[in-house]
């Protein structure tokens, strides 16, 4: 029997990577300034290997504080690159720290995070396409986006 399960919407996927492909360059830039500014306290500038190609990459992604921890909703492909626990070079607020990721894919975990994150910083709403900007979630959106790779990443900082 067929699946009649959609992966979330290419075309609209496809739009935001685009976007967020040109973003990324100034980004860059200003997340790897020595001294935090105004865009350091909702993004960060992690550093990852591609376990594929082995090349090393530098990419913003937003974060939201829940007490210790950093929230980040996982979309795209550089959560591939990421093995839950093991230490990332992170650029936060213009400082170099080492974060561990946990990677939650489990839908009751992921649901209740990005509700956390919203409660934080309503304009998440904006990058997860299938949360409506009242902070709604569509859950079956929600498992679908799991299965095909999305997560919530939990990073636990190592500021010292």
């Amino acid at each position: 029997m067929m699946s009649t399960e959609q992966p979330p919407d290419r075309r609209q996927m496809a739009r935001m990577a685009k976007r967020m492909r040109l973003a990324n360059v100034p980004m860059r830039f200003l997340l790897g300034l020595p001294f935090p500014t105004p865009l350091s306290s909702r993004l960060m500038l992690i550093t990852h290997t591609g376990r594929k190609t082995g090349n090393r990459y530098r990419q913003p992604v937003s974060y939201v504080r829940d007490g210790d921890v950093l929230l980040t909703p996982g979309g795209g492909r550089w959560t591939d690159n990421l093995t839950a626990g093991q230490p990332v070079p992170v650029r936060l607020r213009g400082r170099d720290v080492v974060a561990r990721p946990d990677l939650i894919g489990d839908p009751e975990e992921a649901d209740r995070l990005l509700r956390r994150m919203y409660e934080r910083s309503p304009s998440v709403a904006r990058f997860i396409p299938f949360m409506d900007p009242d902070g709604s979630i569509d859950r079956s959106k929600l498992e679908t986006a799991l299965r095909f790779g999305f997560c919530v990443v939990r990073w636990h900082v190592d500021e010292g």
